[in-house]
């Protein structure tokens, strides 16, 4: 593989600085999110207020912990335009995921917001050992996903050449691939597998492919996979971090050099890790769940966000800034499919808005080759149990499914009593994935 390694002259001021003048720039920057929020927001101005805690107090920034914590449902509970602390005249994009009831959580971009974004994504980019010049192909899904656009704008800030391919189309994306000769490629790392499967399939050897870096993101994946990939097409691969709610792709990156877990970019985004349980602040170096509040946002500050994803901050090695471990699971039930989020009160909702299927569901997730792949297990009503009707019932909530959801799953209707009945707790998900 060849040394991507940047040069320090390449390396933004503040990736380099002090960890003082970080903490400096951090706790100022805090200061005007908490007033922008509490002035802007009226929920924040509530909840801060029930606290008994006035942005004022916050002196140092182990004062954040005084201050109550934000959550998904709160996105999904001011929908659509509940948490923007600018008129909505002011946002420049918005975005949205799916939320735990079908509704998406929306979040809003001001011009100074989408700037910021690019220039973070440049410099994630730049981590990962692309630079200006490079042409990059963009396998992220284009829409009110994050991810495509998101890394569209970085592309271009960075001074290289985007190559919109987005998701799907498999043996033609090997084709531009192949034609184009691009330098790097942004993608899911479930994706990059199907890449590497089609090139087989093909009789191609990645190895004499282009490309030089991937930078991979959306979903957890392991070291493992990260060897295989870059054994397979002799490239780097690093991994790149972020969510909707904060920003989209580019909160955290990997730097090429040491590919020692994403660096966050604490000039933007001020981590917390918590214990999922109490809620308190853990030492860094201690695993518990990942908090974010921002620095710089302007039209949907966020403040002490629960990612739910867990994790340990662990201290700065080729930037001053600290970096966080790999993803190691959730502290809720969310599944990550494809880089789409799916909850299983999504799949559940489903099920009861389908004619002829009664209240009971398991979810499955297993291999489908290379791809993570999801299969829903129903049980027909007495009334509808014949074949025909289970044939339609299968095909509309695989319908609902998709619609709703946005991703494509098989459903299997089986007979009244087929499913599982829990004698506790309900096991809704089964993940037969095995180790990757």
């Amino acid at each position: 593989m060849k040394d991507l390694s940047p040069r320090k002259d390449e390396l933004e001021p503040i990736e380099i600085a002090s960890i003082d003048e970080i903490r400096s720039t951090q706790l100022e920057r805090l200061k005007w999110s908490l007033n922008h929020a509490y002035k802007n927001v009226p929920m924040y101005k509530q909840r801060f207020d029930a606290a008994g805690v006035h942005p004022d107090d916050l002196q140092s920034l182990s004062d954040l912990a005084k201050f109550p914590f934000s959550y998904k449902n709160d996105l999904r509970d001011n929908y659509p335009f509940g948490l923007l602390a600018v008129p909505r005249q002011q946002i420049a994009r918005l975005h949205a995921s799916s939320g735990t009831t079908g509704k998406p959580t929306v979040v809003g971009y001001t011009k100074g917001d989408i700037d910021n974004w690019a220039d973070l994504m440049a410099r994630s980019l730049r981590a990962s050992g692309l630079r200006a010049g490079d042409l990059v192909h963009n396998a992220y899904g284009y829409g009110l996903f994050t991810g495509g656009l998101g890394a569209h704008y970085g592309i271009e800030r960075l001074g290289a050449t985007v190559v919109p391919m987005s998701g799907g189309q498999t043996e033609k994306q090997v084709g531009l691939i192949t034609d184009f000769q691009p330098d790097g490629i942004m993608v899911t790392p479930s994706y990059m597998l199907n890449i590497l499967e089609q090139y087989h399939k093909l009789g191609m050897d990645p190895r004499e492919s282009s490309l030089s870096v991937g930078v991979f993101g959306a979903e957890p994946w392991t070291d493992a996979m990260r060897k295989e990939v870059e054994a397979a097409f002799d490239m780097h691969a690093v991994d790149i971090y972020g969510l909707s709610e904060i920003m989209g792709p580019g909160v955290a990156n990997e730097c090429v050099e040491t590919k020692d877990g994403p660096v966050i970019w604490e000039d933007h985004f001020y981590p917390e890790v918590i214990n999922p349980e109490t809620g308190e602040v853990v030492e860094d170096g201690e695993l518990g769940e990942l908090v974010f509040t921002t620095l710089t946002k302007e039209g949907l500050p966020m403040i002490r966000y629960r990612t739910r994803d867990l994790t340990r901050l662990l201290p700065g090695t080729a930037r001053s800034m600290r970096r966080m471990e790999k993803i190691t699971g959730r502290s809720d039930d969310m599944i990550i499919l494809r880089g789409v989020n799916v909850f299983p009160s999504q799949v559940e909702e489903q099920v009861l808005a389908t004619g002829g299927l009664a209240p009971y569901y398991q979810i499955e997730l297993y291999k489908s080759g290379r791809m993570d792949a999801m299969r829903v297990f129903v049980e027909a009503t007495p009334t509808a149990a014949d074949n025909l009707s289970k044939t339609a019932s299968a095909r509309m909530l695989t319908k609902h499914i998709k619609d709703m959801i946005g991703v494509s799953v098989e459903v299997i209707v089986g007979e009244p009593g087929d499913v599982e009945r829990s004698q506790g707790k309900a096991k809704r998900v089964v993940d037969n994935r095995g180790g990757n």
